[in-house]
């Protein structure tokens, strides 16, 4: 007879399987939709790159909510909400859900590039989170 502690290591060892996934998940179907190779490099450059604001506003850069230092706390520039810091390094809760970084790919890059982002630019930018 199994004991409820070892069902519930093997319940937890698949749940976090399937979470740690996630990234894969997505980058396969960014792959399917025709994007190429993913670089970090690409993405840490499209993070910290400025793209011009809706009328003339000030410019917008992945780094105005979410600081250039992925490991630390950053602040919602509209709302000052606090946001948890991006890197899974030291916030291992990032990147795990999958319709939460759909969710937030899709709001960001709308917010900060004016449009969605191409399944290339999100493949290369989970690379680079992911490195972090």
């Amino acid at each position: 007879m199994i004991g409820k502690s070892a069902i519930l290591v093997v319940l937890l060892s698949v749940s976090l399987g399937v979470q740690a996934d996630a990234v894969d998940e997505l980058l396969s179907e960014y792959r399917a939709k025709g994007a190429v190779t993913f670089d970090a490099t690409a993405g840490r450059s499209l993070w910290f790159r400025e793209f011009s604001a809706p009328k003339g506003g000030k410019p917008r850069s992945c780094t105005n909510c979410h600081t250039d230092d992925l490991r630390k706390r950053g602040k919602h520039v509209r709302t000052g909400k606090p946001i948890e810091p991006m890197a899974p390094s030291v916030n291992p809760r990032r990147l795990k859900e999958r319709k939460k970084i759909e969710k937030w790919l899709l709001r960001n890059c709308k917010w900060t590039l004016g449009r969605e982002c191409s399944p290339q630019e999100k493949g290369d930018l989970l690379s680079f989170l992911r490195a972090q």
